[in-house]
């Protein structure tokens, strides 16, 4: 069968398509004929090195996020069975409850081998239905972006209708958050550096956004929009060269949910956190239990992910190559071989 791996990691030259023998289930395991694959900013670090060697795997198979057939099932199974149509879930072991240092060696695409595989096999346990009103594409978007947002906004931040959202940027999660805020029925604020982007948002029905290049002090923007008050929940992507800011939009006693980090490095003074009575949570994706809350909110509503480009198997390079040049708006897919 055919698949990627990173080697050696520390290049985005180190993607290399390989051949190898397929996989086969063991007892409640499961193989998975993927379908598509979607990538994130993790991606391209993990390709580049930016983690502790000693936490991903040599020659790893990358990408976290992917969607599929199940083809063939092992002993004991009994969660799925042969056309189930599944997602995988980012951390294999993380089912339910908090999040515990241990599950972290199960996460896709870096500590254990991902999906940008013809097939995988993963624990039964280990994967979620996908929505029946998606395809595979759409669906092989949601193991960590969209989970990523439904995890801060409600999971974590318990979003109600009439409060405030801020998100930075047009990637996969701050989309997401835009889509599930406006399904709440609360008011969405975005900052975007690119006038196409914001047209692009716009016509999505999001009709307060503020260009970050325009407006450096974007904050300023953000509390004049809310009457001098500041965004209830701010969807903090960028890291702590935006955390300033995005404490500074920050309505006293709100919360910041610190995603990204795309942009570069600063200092934190903690005084910002408590003169704001700030609740700054730090969100890595979800639970199992998250995902399949997140998936029947999305089929009620029949939402759809915002899908920016779809690359063929054989397009894998040019795919991080795009995702790298953050010219994306939304989802970047990676169909199957």
């Amino acid at each position: 069968m055919k698949l990627y791996r990173l080697d050696p990691i520390g290049t985005l030259d180190g993607l290399k398509l390989c051949n190898e023998e397929e996989p086969r289930p063991g007892p409640r395991e499961i193989a998975i004929r993927i379908r598509a694959t979607s990538l994130n900013y993790r991606d391209l670090k993990v390709a580049a090195g930016a983690y502790d060697p000693r936490t991903i795997k040599p020659r790893p198979i990358p990408l976290s996020d992917g969607a599929g057939e199940v083809v063939e099932i092992g002993p004991g199974v009994t969660r799925v069975k042969p056309g189930d149509r599944v997602a995988a879930i980012f951390s294999q072991r993380w089912l339910a409850g908090r999040a515990d240092p241990a599950y972290a060696s199960s996460v896709l695409g870096g500590p254990s081998d991902g999906m940008l595989a013809e097939r995988v096999v993963l624990s039964e346990e280990g994967v979620v239905p996908i929505p029946t009103h998606l395809n595979f594409e759409e669906a092989a978007t949601l193991p960590c972006a969209a989970l990523t947002a439904w995890h801060a906004l409600f999971a974590r931040g318990g979003l109600t209708a009439g409060e405030t959202v801020l998100t930075l940027g047009t990637g996969g999660v701050s989309l997401f958050a835009v889509q599930f805020a406006r399904l709440a029925g609360a008011r969405v604020i975005v900052t975007s550096g690119s006038e196409e982007k914001i047209a692009r948002l716009k016509a999505m029905g999001v009709t307060d956004v503020v260009n970050y290049r325009a407006t450096p002090d974007w904050e300023r923007a953000v509390l004049d929009l809310t009457g001098g008050e500041g965004a209830d929940h701010v969807v903090e992507l960028g890291g702590a060269g935006t955390f300033r800011n995005s404490l500074l939009a920050l309505r006293t006693g709100g919360r910041l949910y610190a995603i990204g980090n795309l942009a570069g490095e600063a200092q934190i003074n903690p005084q910002m956190i408590l003169a704001k009575r700030a609740n700054v949570h730090g969100i890595s994706v979800g639970s199992r239990e998250m995902f399949e809350a997140m998936n029947r909110a999305i089929s009620h509503a029949r939402l759809k992910p915002v899908i920016d480009r779809q690359f063929d198997f054989g397009e894998a390079r040019a795919a991080y190559d795009y995702l790298a040049s953050r010219a994306h708006f939304g989802k970047i897919v990676i169909r199957g071989a």
